[in-house]
């Protein structure tokens, strides 16, 4: 079986993390796999060196970039129809929006009998958008919809919202786990005094903390704001931001002007691997995104035996039970989040409870072999079995 990834660039993030593993996984089933992407750009990082270090094949499409360019746009249909074309793959798997769109079309229009798969990690379309913009990445995805052989979803909440704004039928969906190491996270928690040391945190001190991008909709300046005042209460609590971004400088500035910079870590680029680490030295994650798939920051946490306070965004209630594996609050509601934090701080042994329980959750639904082994059995299912459903754009 021949078969090829296309993600639209390789930063650190969840979805090119569970692109990666699903490829390593594959090869190590003995398939021949391609990774497609476009160029990576930005401050987040990116994960090209451990493709190359690993020797996977890769292809990079300098025009598959993510902002709507046209004139790229069109480069790299062409470019991908003639890749897909030359290789004759069996499967073509594709990865977030722009690389969904254009490749699930280049792929159909290569080779009418590929099967195309679609994981979706996050959907392009969400109510912080302009109505335009929410407008047509619906139209994109229901013309998509027909290139498509089967979606895969990393949580329930992407299929509910793709059958709500009429893309496709609930037989055309299945929902797989974002798949992770999950070991690592519960190896780093022998080290954890070590390691707090190291970042210079006391014995005494509770550490507060949210992995992921500084970025727009990440909602780090709800916690800060949440912070300001929960640092006033408890002076012996610390905020901790794993990750890097172009909105780094202006948390900072808040940070100065409200006095609390000197109990604000602002730990810059994180690599995946060292992750892990830095969730051991953590006594509660938090995650404040305001759009996301199922969160991977939030699994992460629960891997490392934390409890969550999660705003309630897509999937992240699907394992943030709450009062279980931690809190889940409204979106935006400051007070509510400060409430929720204040709780674990000031009641530890619940905190550890349902640490313990949102770990016991995540061996159980998250281990990469796991959603190796269920893709690899849509594969099998629609190649062999006659299970795909008929394409109707010509």
């Amino acid at each position: 079986m021949k078969i090829a990834h296309v993600i639209t660039r390789l930063i650190v993030g969840g979805a090119q993390e569970n692109t990666i593993y699903t490829v390593e996984g594959l090869i190590k089933k003995g398939y021949k796999v391609d990774l497609i992407s476009g160029p990576t750009k930005g401050p987040e990082g990116s994960l090209e060196k451990k493709i190359i270090e690993k020797k996977y094949p890769l292809i990079i499409i300098k025009e598959l970039v993510r902002e709507i360019n046209p004139f790229y746009d069109i480069i790299a249909f062409f470019k991908l129809f003639f890749i897909f074309r030359k290789n004759k793959y069996d499967v073509v798997h594709t990865h977030s929006a722009k690389a969904g769109i254009i490749g699930r079309i280049a792929a159909k229009f290569a080779n009418r009998k590929c099967l195309v798969i679609h994981t979706i990690h996050g959907l392009p379309f969400h109510p912080y958008q302009s109505k335009i913009l929410n407008f047509l990445y619906i139209f994109l995805e229901k013309i998509a919809y027909y290139f498509t052989d089967h979606f895969i979803c990393v949580g329930e909440i992407m299929r509910e919202k793709s059958l709500q704004a009429g893309i496709g039928r609930k037989e055309d969906y299945t929902v797989i786990y974002s798949g992770f190491e999950i070991k690592p996270y519960i190896e780093c928690a022998e080290k954890r005094e070590i390691l707090r040391e190291k970042y210079c945190i006391g014995k005494d001190e509770k550490l507060i903390g949210m992995i992921g991008r500084l970025f727009y909709l990440k909602g780090q300046n709800y916690l800060l704001e949440a912070f300001k005042e929960i640092s006033s209460i408890h002076p012996e609590a610390k905020l901790v931001f794993v990750g890097d971004g172009i909105l780094r400088e202006e948390l900072e500035n808040y940070a100065k002007k409200y006095k609390i910079y000197n109990k604000v870590i602002f730990t810059g680029l994180v690599p995946p691997e060292k992750i892990p680490e830095y969730v051991s030295i953590i006594d509660i994650v938090v995650h404040t995104s305001l759009r996301e798939g199922l969160p991977k920051a939030v699994a992460q946490g629960l891997a490392g035996g934390k409890p969550v306070v999660s705003f309630d965004i897509d999937g992240a209630k699907e394992i943030v039970i709450d009062g279980k594996t931690g809190f889940i609050v409204p979106p935006k509601d400051i007070e509510k989040l400060k409430e929720k934090i204040l709780f674990l701080l000031e009641n530890p042994y619940i905190a550890e409870k349902m640490g313990k329980e949102g770990q016991k959750l995540i061996k159980k639904l998250f281990p990469v072999e796991k959603m190796v082994d269920e893709i690899e059995k849509i594969y099998i299912k629609f190649l062999y079995n006659g299970k795909r459903k008929r394409l109707y754009y010509c």
